[in-house]
């Protein structure tokens, strides 16, 4: 397959390159920043220089032509803003399903948060609760278009440890937890392989003691 990844420098998307390339895959990262290249050339990915933020429906598509997936694992990042928020983590999420629209790119994942099907409970930190707005936000215009193949993926609080192959993933609430971006990176390539079981769910995702293949097996028989 080939697969534009849009975040391509993220430390999920950097994981999730190198699993797909290892696998005979041709993978592109969108990125913002020339100088992050390298990143995705020692991933195995080819780096696509295109600021979401301000690139128009046309310009991202022409990057997405002839791709067989899109996966959205951009965001804004700590340090970031509410309005950032706002423009990364919901504007450009909708922008990249549009270009995919456009180019004719049927299968399409989104990385969002758990606790973004919900209102911020009071008391939530103002940027974080933009951000669970925004995720929200970008997860219901993708999911009422019926001309994408979606699949939205809501893992738990991320970690750096290494992953362990094993998780929870359903198409209810597994509760809070924290799952390894290791591990989030091979739910994401397990469910780009699987072709057709997945599309039109939502995903909650933590630590679990379900080998990947056989957890996203059971979501999407």
């Amino acid at each position: 397959m080939r697969i534009v990844i849009a975040g391509g420098h993220g430390r999920i998307a950097l994981r999730l390159e190198r699993l797909l390339a290892g696998r005979g895959n041709e993978v592109a990262g969108v990125i913002r920043r020339p100088g992050q290249a390298g990143d995705l050339l020692a991933a195995g990915a080819e780096p696509v220089v295109c600021d979401l933020e301000s690139a128009t429906v046309g310009d991202i598509a022409r990057h997405l032509e002839g791709a067989d997936a899109a996966v959205f694992t951009a965001g804004a990042g700590p340090g970031s803003g509410a309005e950032r928020k706002d423009t990364v983590d919901r504007a450009a999420a909708v922008l990249f399903a549009d270009a995919a629209e456009a180019a004719g790119v049927r299968r399409f994942l989104v990385v969002s948060s758990m606790g973004a099907d919900r209102e911020p409970p009071p008391g939530t930190d103002p940027v974080f609760a933009a951000y669970l707005r925004a995720k929200g936000a970008a997860d219901a215009d993708i999911r009422s278009r019926p001309g994408l193949d979606w699949t939205i993926l809501r893992p738990g609080a991320l970690t750096d440890e290494p992953g362990t192959g094993l998780v929870t993933l359903s198409t209810g609430s597994t509760g809070r937890g924290a799952v390894p971006r290791d591990d989030v990176a091979a739910v994401l390539a397990a469910l780009l392989e699987d072709e057709r079981g997945s599309v039109g769910l939502t995903l909650e995702l933590i630590g679990g003691d379900t080998p990947v293949a056989e957890a996203v097996k059971a979501v999407a028989p």
